[in-house]
């Protein structure tokens, strides 16, 4: 069985994601350099990090602010695509550059399963089937 997964990296300035769709999100951004007494090695540098998010058309933040066409990560945090009108409010200060569908479960085409074609599926993926 075959477990490797192919990603396809899509620029985010030339195409979003379907509204609701769960992604790995490239995003860029310089770490906080706030760190006075310099211990974080990491203070003031630039990154380019992969986070899964998904992206929605329509976000409503805790604070009641309105997000258009964004990423949106576990926690909450909201991430617009990279490059956009620099007209509108810059409200994300780690855009995300690129974006790619999350891969399937393992030896399977799906990204979900319920049930007993969950459990029959994971046991074949584990070597445990039957």
């Amino acid at each position: 069985m075959d477990m490797r997964a192919e990603v396809e990296w899509v620029d985010s300035r030339q195409r979003l994601p379907g509204d609701g769709m769960p992604v790995a999100a490239a995003i860029t951004g310089r770490f906080a350099s706030d760190d006075t007494d310099e211990r974080d090695p990491d203070a003031g540098q630039e990154f380019w990090l992969v986070r899964p998010m998904y992206f929605t058309t329509r976000h409503f933040a805790e604070d009641g602010r309105e997000y258009r066409d964004c990423f949106v990560d576990s926690d909450g945090v909201v991430r617009l695509p990279y490059g956009r009108d620099p007209d509108e409010p810059r409200d994300c200060d780690d855009p995300i550059t690129h974006w790619a569908e999350l891969p399937t479960l393992p030896g399977t085409t799906v990204h979900y399963l319920l049930g007993e074609k969950a459990e029959t599926a994971r046991a074949n993926a584990l070597g445990e089937g039957t």
